[in-house]
């Protein structure tokens, strides 16, 4: 199987099975939620934020990853 082959499959079970898309939505939500309270910073700006959703998005693909 090749990875369109594969991808399409992923995305067709995102799409069909609330469970598996419920477990896609609360690991991407806890990667940023992660991420955005290590920062340590009380008040954060759009830079922050955007710094904080890349770092995030980088920690949920290593989760799913893994």
């Amino acid at each position: 199987m090749n990875y369109q082959e594969a991808l399409k499959i992923v995305i067709k079970n995102i799409n069909n099975d609330e469970e598996i898309r419920r477990g896609y939505i609360a690991n991407i939500a806890m990667a940023f939620k992660d991420e955005y309270n290590r920062t340590g910073k009380k008040y954060k700006n759009q830079g922050d934020v955007h710094s904080i959703a890349n770092k995030a998005a980088i920690n949920f693909l290593n989760s799913l990853c893994a």
